[in-house]
Formats: structure tokens, C-alpha cells, sequence
């Protein structure tokens, strides 16, 4: 029975939410680790770019073209996209327990970037990288709302913000675990490279393999995880919708019976946003992962570029160059990403979501247009401050909208379009990525020779303004969810407080068949809440 499923699935999201179980431990274990593999995955890439420019592009001063460097980095993007919307709406249709197959298309994408080379005529390695990270890109697209509605679903609403967080924080992990691999293997490989560079082609492909390995560790965990409850009570009650169905036409004549309403996902999920108090929130969630993906994509693919413009990074030697790339990496990852996204761990639940994405799109919209507006003078003469406010940037980036925007489409829409929901939103987000991605390397050389970035400060200046453009965003459209029961955001969701009291051993068929207070007396009258399942 329905009452009796809600009531199983409120004691074991008690039991769940009460003390650290073990089934709690293997969701973080089941859902960072894909985290951990997206970031690895896709940040990797700002590491082995320069590389694949002493290999491939020798000719063009060591640096790879700036509309190829786009193209590559933002395959990727492109994939991802087209997963998140695949399997977001995949995961309302056909359930949850297809977690699990997105982590094969990662597994087979990241050993063929790994294996990309070039054939005797046609197509060149970078060629089959770019085709194999949008391969890759297509099952990191899947893992954003199939572990996002899991993880939701199957946490209480006191710990739903942490645990989300918790999961997503892994980015973090993975980011800092791509520069550490990037220079231990630069470190091995160091004299091969300073004896002939052309070994770097050893380093790339093991910088990108290694990232199969975690996906590979997992699977097994993936697959074997339970359906979600929530799903699978809304599930039920579509089956006794259909059984009742068929009941009713058994019994009325075809003549007497009203017209029939269509149902099925697709159509579901047209009438639930046909209604604006509920295609605003969705607005809201797309358009805010929209504008902070363009800017957190826009740096976090090219922190080479900054480092390079800033002339951290400028050596004399390729191993030296490379070195310092991956080291300037580690510190901007350690001191500002990382950080950031434990901060949200630890504050999610005590400020709410709302409040640290306002946070987070203010800080970066004021740390933005210090480095556009001072850009020169800070480059010239303070280095170590550009860093610092570089770095505070990314902080307030994942102590911020990067995190609560994955957070927030996860809690916000009812089960039955929850997954297609925030498919959408981060398909949004992924958007502004490739926007980012196949724009930044073109639009930092506007007026000015290739490689001299002479339009850096107005591109940060330009990130200024679409941080500002994600706060108001928020303000206007982004509803809080800290502290509220799933239940709340169902459509037939009644607050206590405005549930009818009927008498008890009152006569409740004539509300039933006719919707309206026409109840007969049969006892005192003392009154009690009316169950969900009767209203």
C-alpha cells in the first residue's frame, strides 16, 4: 500500500540519516568516486595541452592553435551535454538503477584518448582525441543527475545538502589528484624529456589512461546499488493509477466515461512546467549554472593560459615550462578550489543553499573586476597578489554557485521529473562551458598577435559582468531548500498546517466522490489530519 511504503521509506531515511551506516559510506564511496573520475577527466586536459604543443606544434613556437586548443578542450563539453540530457530524462523513464552504464562509456573514452594516434593520411591524433573526449564527455554527462537524484533521494532532509556536497566535492579531489599524477610523472620521465622531448608522448597518454582506474574500481558498486525509494513509490502508485484505470472502464459503460488524459513522462513532464511558479525555478536553475559555468570553465580550463600571461609559467626549457604550469596548478587547486568546496560541506546545512550561491556569484562578480581593472598594474608589479585574488576567485567559485547550482535542481523539482530536471540545468551549465571553452582561447588574442592575451583583462572584466548577471538570477528565481522534507517540492504536497481536520467516525465518501465538505455525522466530534493517500 502506498501509506505503508511512505512510512517504510520515512524509518529508513531515519535510519540512514541518524548515524554514518554503511550504506551511507557506500553512496559517498559510489557517487564521489565518479566525481572524483568527471574532474580528473576533464581538467587533465589543461595539464596535457602544452604538452601536445611541443609534440605536435613545434612549428607554431611550441603552442598549439588557439581555435584547435578550443575545439579540443571543448569536446568534452560538447559530450557532456548530450549525457546529461540523455540520461537525465533516461533516469525519470526508465528508473534509477541504470546508474552504472555511464561509467562504462567513461572507462572505454578515457583508454581511447589515452590510445589516440594518427593514421598514415587523414585524420591526426588530436583528431581522434577530440572524437574520444567527446566520448568520454558523454558518460561524465550521465553521472550529474543520475548521482545527483541518488544521492537526494536516498539522504534525509537534516544531511541531503552535505551529502550532495560531500559527493560533489570530490571534484576537488580529482582536480588536485590530476596535477600530483602530472608532476609525478613529470618527475620520472624528467631527464627522458630534457634528453628529447618527443618523450613527453609517454607522459600525456599515462596523465590520461590513469583516470580509467577509478571509474574501473567502482563499477561493480554502481550497479548493484538498490533502486531509489522515492522512485520506486512513485512507481507503485502509477501502477495502482493504471489498475484503477482499468477498474473504471470495467465497470462504466464507454458512453459515461470522461475523456481520457494522456499520460507517460513526456507528457507529465510538459504539464508540470506548463505552469510558471514551477518553469521559473527551472529557469533559475539553468540560467545561474549557465553564467557560472562560463566563467568557471573559461578559467579553470586555461589556468595554463593566466599562469603563462602572468609569466609564472615562462621557462626556458619544456620540462621547466611544464613543471611550473603543473606546480602553479597545485597551489591555485590547494588553496582555492579545494578548499572551497569542504567550506560548503561544512556550511550547507547551517546557511542554505540560497545564501552561499548569492555569496559566492558576489564575491567572484568584485574579485573579477579587480583583475580586469588592475590586470596590468598587478601583473607588472604583484604577482603574488594576482595569484592570491586568482585563487580567492576559484575558492568563491566552489564556496559558492559551482556547488549549490548541482545542489539545488537535485532537491527542488517533484520524483517524477527530478532526474529530467536536473539534466537540463546541468546541460545549461555545460553550455556555458563550451561557450567558454571554444571562445576564451580566441577571444584572449583579439587585437593582438597569437599567444600575447592582449585582451585578458577585458575577458575577465566580461566575467565580472555574468557573475553579476548570475546573482540577480538568484535573487529573483532560485527558491531555498534547507531543512525541507522532499515531500514539499511533490505537486500534491498540503503544509499541516492547511490539511482539512475531519470529525472522527465521520463519513469521508462524499468528499472522496465529490471533492467538496459534505460529511454525515456518525460520532463526537474530534478531529484528525487527513492521510495523504485519502485527500
Amino acid at each position: 500500500m502506498p501509506a505503508e511504503n511512505l512510512r517504510s521509506l520515512e524509518n529508513l531515511e531515519k535510519s540512514i540519516g541518524d548515524k554514518l551506516n554503511w550504506f551511507t559510506i557506500r553512496t559517498i564511496i559510489t557517487s564521489g568516486a565518479g566525481f572524483f573520475t568527471d574532474s580528473y577527466d576533464v581538467f587533465i586536459i589543461n595539464l596535457v595541452s602544452p604538452m601536445l604543443g611541443f609534440l605536435y606544434y613545434s612549428s607554431n613556437n611550441n603552442k598549439m592553435p588557439a581555435n584547435i586548443e578550443g575545439i579540443l578542450k571543448g569536446m568534452s563539453s560538447v559530450g557532456t551535454l548530450l549525457g546529461q540530457l540523455f540520461f537525465g530524462f533516461m533516469g525519470d523513464i526508465l528508473g534509477r538503477k541504470i546508474y552504472g552504464f555511464e561509467l562504462i562509456i567513461i572507462i572505454i573514452g578515457t583508454i581511447n584518448c589515452a590510445m589516440s594516434s594518427s593514421t598514415l593520411r587523414g585524420v591526426s591524433a588530436i583528431g581522434f582525441l577530440g572524437f574520444w573526449r567527446l566520448i568520454l564527455g558523454f558518460g561524465i554527462g550521465g553521472d550529474y543527475p543520475m548521482s545527483a537524484t541518488i544521492t537526494s533521494e536516498w539522504s534525509t532532509k537534516g544531511r541531503r545538502g552535505m551529502m550532495m556536497a560531500l559527493i560533489f566535492s570530490m571534484q576537488g579531489i580529482g582536480n588536485l589528484a590530476a596535477a600530483m599524477v602530472t608532476l609525478v610523472l613529470l618527475a620520472i620521465f624528467k631527464n627522458a624529456i630534457n634528453a628529447d622531448v618527443n618523450n613527453l608522448d609517454y607522459v600525456w597518454r599515462l596523465c590520461i589512461g590513469l583516470g580509467a582506474v577509478p571509474a574501473a574500481a567502482t563499477i561493480y558498486l554502481r550497479f548493484t546499488m538498490p533502486e531509489s525509494p522515492r522512485y520506486a513509490l512513485n512507481l507503485k502508485k502509477a501502477e495502482e493509477n493504471a489498475m484503477a484505470k482499468a477498474e473504471y472502464e470495467r465497470v462504466t459503460p464507454a458512453e459515461d466515461r470522461e475523456p481520457e488524459r494522456k499520460t507517460g513522462h513526456w507528457v507529465e513532464f510538459g504539464r508540470y512546467f506548463r505552469q510558471w511558479r514551477h518553469l521559473r525555478v527551472l529557469l533559475g536553475t539553468t540560467l545561474s549554472w549557465f553564467l557560472l559555468d562560463i566563467a568557471f570553465y573559461g578559467t579553470g580550463l586555461n589556468n595554463a593560459y593566466i599562469l603563462e600571461a602572468i609569466g609564472y609559467s615562462s621557462k626556458p626549457t619544456p620540462f621547466e615550462t611544464l613543471w611550473s604550469n603543473t606546480v602553479g596548478q597545485l597551489i591555485i587547486t590547494c588553496l582555492g578550489s579545494v578548499p572551497g568546496y569542504y567550506l560548503t560541506v561544512i556550511f550547507i546545512e547551517r546557511w542554505g543553499r540560497r545564501p552561499i550561491q548569492i555569496m559566492g556569484f558576489a564575491a567572484c562578480t568584485v574579485l573579477f573586476a579587480i583583475m580586469g581593472g588592475a590586470y596590468y598594474q598587478l601583473r607588472d608589479n604583484a604577482i603574488p597578489a594576482f595569484i592570491t585574488i586568482f585563487t580567492l576567485a576559484q575558492l568563491f567559485q566552489n564556496f559558492g554557485a559551482n556547488t549549490t547550482t548541482f545542489i539545488i535542481p537535485g532537491e527542488v523539482f517533484p520524483t517524477k521529473v527530478r532526474a529530467s530536471a536536473h539534466g537540463i540545468s546541468a546541460a545549461s551549465g555545460k553550455a556555458g562551458a563550451i561557450l567558454a571553452s571554444f571562445a576564451f582561447n580566441v577571444l584572449v588574442d583579439s587585437g593582438g598577435p597569437p599567444g600575447a592575451h592582449v585582451f585578458l583583462p577585458q575577458t575577465l572584466g566580461i566575467f565580472a559582468a555574468i557573475m553579476f548577471l548570475g546573482l540577480i538570477v538568484t535573487l529573483l528565481w532560485i527558491p531555498e531548500s534547507k531543512g525541507k522534507d522532499l515531500d514539499e517540492f511533490e505537486e500534491d504536497y498540503i503544509h499541516p498546517d492547511q490539511r482539512p481536520q475531519l470529525p472522527v467516525n465521520y463519513s469521508v465518501e462524499p468528499y472522496l466522490a465529490n471533492n467538496q465538505s459534505g460529511f454525515k455525522s456518525n460520532g463526537p466530534s474530534e478531529y484528525v489530519d487527513v492521510p495523504v493517500g485519502n485527500r
